[in-house]
């Protein structure tokens, strides 16, 4: 469910994005206690010049992260996710801590459909997981 936005003109090199992806993936599921198999990663690339602060442009190095969790976590598992991110973003793509802006929002977990099922609050993804079709399972737990 965490799912983690990406929004930059940046040009992003597989690579970059492939460490990033297992970043995220680590750091959701280190911090939030959850299932490497939830957390989903999207890349938006735009142009230069699309992307503006207080009326200027932002530059091609700015990136803007913007995340759904499930509701329940603490303030400081949020807040390690969100410096966690901006710390290893930016040593991923060499650029300033500053420029990487992350933003956390909170989704009650019954807000969620996935795989058919209405996601579990934190803490019943077993439950959630074995009450799901056998196929899902086994893709899932392959995934992490």
């Amino acid at each position: 469910m965490p799912t983690y936005a990406f929004t930059t003109a940046k040009r992003l090199t597989l690579e970059q994005k492939r460490k990033i992806v297992a970043s995220v993936t680590a750091i959701h599921s280190a911090e939030a206690a959850a299932p490497r198999y939830f957390v989903q990663v999207v890349f938006y690339a735009v142009e230069d010049g699309a992307l503006f602060i207080g009326g200027e442009a932002a530059g091609a190095d700015h990136v803007w992260v913007n995340a759904l969790i499930r509701a329940g976590r603490s303030k400081e598992q949020k807040a390690a996710i969100l410096t966690r991110i901006m710390r290893e973003t930016s040593a991923i793509l060499d650029i300033s801590e500053q420029s990487v802006w992350v933003y956390v929002s909170d989704i009650p977990a019954q807000g969620v459909l996935e795989f058919g099922a209405v996601l579990p609050e934190p803490g019943g993804e077993a439950a959630w997981l074995e009450a799901l079709p056998a196929e899902v399972r086994e893709k899932l737990r392959a995934a992490g």
